[in-house]
């Protein structure tokens, strides 16, 4: 259990004990309780927070001494979308982690396979990328994710050993369920915002104007936002980045390779009952664009 988080549960020990000895000093025990939740809430929505629970925001150091960084594509799969993302990767030779929606993985089956097929890597971003996520209990928490273990066993036989929550929102309920299915925690070193930002050279300033080795990087091969002339931004970005990548020497990665993770977290057989069966713990994982004249 995180610090903060035993932290808080003996505040509340603390404080409740301090209402049976001094029920006249309610309001000030109240506005201490009232405190707390407002500074867990406000760290739940700082997706780069480790406050709350271990959260992988760069690669480890024996990844970074190699020279690797990691392109993770986020809320696939996409049929309009995906496909001509791969075909990119394709032409560089450079391989990603996909997180992808489970009910979308449900609806194109092949296309998650697909992924597989040229040798990437699929990881949890949900069962329905819930925009409520965060404010989610234990139990809700637990169903999200159950459900979408099932949706990558039974669709690719693969058993994600990774996690990024939907906007990277969450809270303090979210560790104990990840530790109890066996997930780690993902957010990222560097996004780009293309779902929202039009123009390429800004999302691509965004991911690169810090770029170094070990970075955990964001796009989207849905929900992408369109440039003036109707492209998705992340076709407009992608090969310029992966270009960019190679000229600093830094060589892309699966998040698995670089986490060492075990050969069987992508090659799992799907469950055979609907109890989904607990895997081994996260500790064991351990120019076309001119850049923008002011920073994004």
């Amino acid at each position: 259990m995180p610090r903060f988080v035993r932290a808080t549960l003996a505040l509340h020990g603390l404080l409740l004990l301090g209402l049976l000895v001094w029920p006249a000093q309610w309001p000030w025990l109240l506005a201490l309780l009232v405190a707390n939740h407002a500074l867990i809430t406000g760290l739940g929505l700082w997706p780069r927070s480790t406050w709350l629970g271990s959260n992988l925001r760069r690669l480890p150091a024996a990844s970074s001494a190699r020279g690797e960084v990691a392109l993770t594509i986020d809320d696939g799969p996409d049929p309009a979308l995906t496909p001509r993302v791969l075909d990119l990767l394709d032409a560089a030779g450079v391989k990603a982690t996909f997180f992808c929606i489970g009910e979308r993985v449900q609806r194109h089956p092949e296309l998650a396979r697909e992924i597989l097929a040229r040798g990437h890597e699929l990881q949890s971003h949900s069962q329905r990328h819930r925009h409520n996520f965060s404010l989610l209990g234990p139990r809700g928490c637990a169903k999200e994710l159950e459900a979408a273990q099932r949706s990558f066993e039974q669709v690719t036989g693969v058993t994600p050993r990774l996690f990024r929550a939907p906007a990277g929102l969450r809270n303090a309920f979210l560790a104990p369920v990840l530790h109890r299915l066996g997930l780690q925690l993902v957010s990222w070193t560097a996004r780009g915002f293309d779902t929202r930002e039009r123009d390429p050279a800004r999302v691509l300033h965004r991911l690169t104007r810090q770029l170094r080795a070990g970075d955990i990087l964001l796009l989207h091969d849905s929900n992408a936002a369109l440039t003036l002339s109707g492209e998705p931004v992340v076709l407009a970005v992608l090969p310029e980045l992966l270009r960019r990548l190679r000229t600093a020497g830094l060589h892309p990665v699966r998040l698995g390779d670089a986490l060492a993770l075990a050969p069987d977290a992508a090659a799992a057989k799907p469950l055979a009952a609907p109890a989904l069966r607990r895997p081994a713990s996260p500790g064991a994982i351990a120019s076309k664009f001119s850049p923008p004249s002011s920073t994004a």
